[in-house]
Formats: C-alpha cells, structure tokens, sequence
C-alpha cells in the first residue's frame, strides 16, 4: 500500500511539470514555457515523493483524522509547488499578498491562514518552520510514549512527520534563505490564483461623492443664512446696536432683593457629576452536572457538594471536573485519567486550580500538576512509586503515608538552580535560605 501511494504522489509530480509546460499564461513565463522546471521545484519534488509521501501512506493505513489531517497537508503542499512553479518564471508582484490565493482553500480547513506559507516567511522561513517543528514536538512525544510499545506504524508515522520539516529546513536553507526566490526574468506574476484555488477578492468600489453643503443645509436657505451671518460680522462695532438693554431693577448686582434670592439669571451648565456605576450583573450560575457523556464523566459547577460519587467505571473512560467549588468527588473503580480544572476542556490535571487536594486509594503511574496554586496529594502505599510532574505552581505538597496510617508532609520544590558542566545545564532543586 505504501509503495502504491508512493507512485501515485510521484505520477502527480510528474502531471504537475506537464502542467507546467504547457501553461503560456497566467504567471507561467518563458522557463514555463520551454519546459524547462527550476531547480529549486525539482529539489521540493523530492521532498513531496520522498517524506510527504510516506507520511501520506502511513496516515492512510492509521484513517481516521490522522488521514484527513494528511490530505490536507498533501493539498497545501501541492498549492506550495504551484507557487514555486509561478515565481521560478516570474518576477516578484509589487503587493507581496497576492500569492496567499494559493493557500486559502487547504490553509483555512488546517486553520493556519495567517501563516500564509513556510517559504514567504520573510525575511528568514527556515527558523520559522524549526519553530513550529518545536511546538508540534509536544504531541509527537506523547504519540511515542503512547505508542512506542504497542503499535510501531505510529512511531514510524512520527518519524516521517518529523523528516518532512527537517527536510524542508534543509530545502529552505539551500533555496530560499531569506524568503521565496523569485525570477529575475520574465512578467511579473499576476494575482490569480492557480487551477482550483479560490479567487482573488474583488477590488473595492468608489469612494462616495462629495457632499453638497448647500443640499444638506437646505438648499437657498443655507446660503441665505450664510449671508446674513457674514453681513452680521460686518457691521464691526455697529453689531452691538441690536442688543436689548438691561435695566437696573433686573441686574443682581445692582438690585439687593434679586442678590438674596439668586436672581433670574439662568443657570449655567452643570459640572460634571459621577456617572453612577451600574450594579454588577449577577453572575450566572449553571446547573450542576454529575453525568457519562459517551467515554467521559462530566462533572461541573457542584458548589459545597461533598458526596458526589462515580462507580461502575471502565478502564477506557476519563473524568473531567471543572467550576467546582468546595466539593468532593470519589471515584470507585479503575479509570483512564481524572482531570481538574477551571474550563471545560483543561489538558492536563489539575490546571489552573486553587487549594485542591486529592487523593489516591489505588495506583496511579503519573500525576501532573500546571497553574495551580495550593494543591495537597494523598498518596496510597501502592502508589509510592509514582511519577509527580509539575509546571507554573505553587503551595504543592505530597502526603506520603506511614506505618501507623498517619500521613508526612513533604512541600515540593519551588526554587530551583540551574549551572553549566561545560556540556548541558544541571538543574537541581534549592532550599530557600534564611
């Protein structure tokens, strides 16, 4: 099946190039053509038949997600070699944004339009893609922890994600270190996207007309009120002529009896008074939730609930409990992973908690503790040999049980130094001085 893919993403190379030349237009130049292909397409067709190809025949063995998660990758790919098609016949375009039309359509359903592409990362792409190798590292890891043992098409599934970024750091590095290397010859390329792809967007319409000040003001009205104004202005020091005269019996400070009662004298405005706060909106209190939703027990907003139980569990089904406060949750049974947190969706247990505690009756391989602040563990003796990671917390302290059933507190580090040996940096944990 593996080989058969192969030939299927070679025979696609090998159309691409027929394309190639036999397109005259649309961004195609006289390389184009000639027939003749770039060496830098020729170098980026051996990475498309050699890891992307065996990343999309693995990916098609495992299905599922994985599958479609791959012929994606495989469309954004292909769209990436039209563009190096484009620019190796083609001089730069003067808006550097018009080759995103190549990846709109694949990049949009893998979620990374803003990304653009990993050659137009300018004005160095190869570090960028090595970045985003790193970040994706986090999950390739637990794919070979989970399945190193169990399932070896995973790990060689790892194996040919990984090679397709190295190898493209390595194609990047020799082709286009400083960004996309387009043509020194040939017409500048058009902002059409290619066979498939979506279309430009449209450009934007006329400013609106200029607005008529005499329409908007009324027409002759507006012009008369204008003339009269600036014939107003000038009469000069005649203009006060119009003015209504004042008598004594109506100005305050000639006129004792106005004084006393404030006179008639309108007000002026008002200072600013504080705008009165609006009363908070009381917050919004959910139902609480004890319940199996397909392989996950849900168990969210419980407030000052201290008899929750979960029993009749499977080893496949897991435990999310989020927005719980004050409450207690026992779980009979053996179960996959309990998971506490703040959000519906927390990664790993407990996350962004405050003064948790939790305890273990059975044994458990791995606890993992990030973001949260105060968290007590109850080990079991069956349970002594189990691994405690931790990350971005505090107040953290194991209770390890003793012969007499009575339980030895032991805070976990939070200070922590960290030398050079002349080869790799030593971390060891601290004691706080004083």
């Amino acid at each position: 099946m593996a080989e058969l893919v192969g030939l299927v993403q070679r025979l696609e190379v090998a159309v691409g190039r027929l394309e190639a030349m036999s397109s005259s237009g649309g961004g195609g130049g006289p390389a184009a053509a000639s027939g003749v292909v770039s060496v830098y397409v020729e170098a980026y067709d051996k990475l498309l038949s050699g890891p992307v190809a065996q990343y999309t025949a693995l990916s098609q063995k495992i299905g599922g997600d994985v599958q479609k998660h791959a012929e994606l990758m495989k469309q954004a790919f292909t769209c990436q070699r039209q563009l190096l098609v484009t620019a190796s016949s083609s001089q730069k375009p003067s808006d550097v944004s018009i080759p995103a039309a190549y990846y709109v359509g694949s990049c949009t359903k893998l979620q990374c339009t803003r990304n653009k592409s990993h050659n137009q990362c300018a004005p160095k792409p190869g570090p960028y893609v090595k970045d985003m190798q790193d970040a994706a590292m986090f999950y390739t890891n637990r794919v070979l922890k989970d399945y190193k043992e169990k399932d070896k098409m995973h790990v060689e599934w790892v194996n040919a994600y990984v090679s397709i970024w190295t190898e493209l750091q390595a194609y990047i590095k020799q082709h286009h270190t400083t960004g996309l290397s387009w043509s020194k010859t040939g017409p500048v390329a058009s902002g059409g996207a290619p066979s498939g792809g979506a279309p430009a967007p449209p450009p934007p319409g006329p400013p609106p007309p200029p607005m008529d000040l005499d329409k908007s003001s009324g027409g002759d009205s507006g012009a008369t009120s204008r003339n009269a104004l600036f014939a107003s202005l000038n009469k000069g020091a005649d203009i006060t002529k119009g003015l209504k005269h004042v008598p004594d019996d109506q100005k305050t400070h000639k006129n004792p009896t106005l004084k006393a009662q404030g006179g008639p004298l309108l007000s002026g405005p008002k200072p600013f008074a504080a705008r009165p706060t609006a009363a908070a909106s009381p917050a919004r209190t959910l139902p609480p939730v004890l319940e199996l939703d397909g392989k996950k027990w849900k168990v969210e907003n419980q407030e000052g609930a201290h008899g929750l139980v979960i029993s009749d569990t499977e080893l496949k089904q897991v435990v999310y409990a989020f927005k719980c406060n004050n409450s207690t949750v026992q779980v009979k049974g053996k179960i996959n992973s309990i998971t506490l947190g703040m959000y519906a969706l927390p990664l790993v247990p407990p996350v962004d908690c405050s003064s948790v505690s939790f305890q273990v009756m059975g044994k458990v391989p791995t606890i993992s503790i990030n973001k949260t602040d105060g968290c007590h563990v109850y080990l079991s003796k069956d349970s002594l040999s189990c691994e405690i990671v931790s990350a971005k917390s505090s107040e953290m302290n194991v209770l390890v049980p003793n012969k007499d059933g009575e339980y030895t507190e032991i805070p976990v580090p939070e200070q922590f130094k960290t030398v050079w040996d002349g080869s790799k940096l030593v971390t060891t944990a601290t004691e706080i001085a004083g």
